[in-house]
């Protein structure tokens, strides 16, 4: 059963165990997504990706490491995105009653959990090795200015996938102490993954974002998204298997990437 606006539910959460929670603290996990786990996996996959390319996996430790930081940096993005959208997502559906729009949580509230998260991907952040963790805090400007990207171009969703597929550089850099060549092609392969995915999200946005004045690549391409997020996939497929092979990864590598391939098409 869907939740209702009436009864202080957000339509686009999902019901489960945030619902046993205190209601002050449910909505603080409402506005870190922690009943929408599929965007902290979005953010994760890439380290782990970066991490397996550069060396095969000896320690569950780095893998656990990332999924910790993974979780603190996507409820720490999730909450600066509805602190500079909380008057947009008043006026749309789907977001108006999130714990920002609907004043639930104030701004100072909301800094406050901000600042603890990322007190969390700081203590990630000291874990790394020195290269990996400098690699990582340029991600920072990233994280801040994307939210604001919607307002100045049609393609967020690219910018998006400069910033989530980041942890695949950083990955990279943990497992191997450097980057070569196939960390920056994986990354730009989780480019356009992410392109191809958050076209179609922003497809369920149209209306609300044409009458509020924010912009998307599904608005820029239209009808012509389909073809779009084909060409996204295939480059991602294309990327992902020169990133293999420059990688020296046998041939289980390429039969695995059937797989993705075979759904995809």
């Amino acid at each position: 059963m869907s939740p209702q606006v009436g009864d202080g539910a957000v339509l686009d959460r999902q019901r489960g165990w945030l619902d046993h929670l205190p209601p002050r603290l449910r909505d603080f996990a409402v506005l870190a997504r922690w009943d929408r786990p599929i965007g902290t996996w979005l953010l994760l996959l890439p380290c782990w990706w970066g991490l397996a390319l550069a060396s095969p996996p000896s320690s569950p430790w780095p893998y656990l490491l990332f999924a910790l930081g993974a979780v603190a940096m996507r409820g720490a993005g999730c909450t600066v995105n509805d602190l500079a959208d909380r008057e947009f997502d008043r006026r749309v559906e789907r977001t108006r009653n999130r714990p920002l729009a609907a004043g639930r949580i104030g701004t100072a509230g909301a800094l406050a959990f901000f600042a603890l998260q990322s007190v969390v991907g700081l203590a990630v952040l000291a874990a790394l090795p020195r290269f990996a963790a400098l690699v990582a805090l340029l991600s920072v400007p990233l994280i801040l200015v994307y939210p604001f990207m919607k307002r100045i171009t049609w393609w967020p969703q690219a910018f998006l996938g400069v910033t989530f597929n980041w942890g695949a550089l950083v990955g990279y850099a943990t497992a191997a102490g450097r980057l070569d060549l196939p960390a920056f092609l994986l990354y730009a392969a989780g480019i356009f993954w992410t392109l191809g995915y958050d076209t179609v999200y922003a497809h369920q946005d149209k209306e609300d974002d044409i009458r509020i004045g924010v912009r998307s690549t599904a608005l820029r391409l239209g009808a012509a998204s389909r073809r779009w997020i084909a060409a996204f996939y295939a480059l991602m497929l294309s990327l992902l298997a020169a990133a293999g092979g420059l990688a020296g990864l046998g041939w289980p590598f390429f039969a695995l990437l059937l797989l993705p391939a075979a759904m995809l098409a």
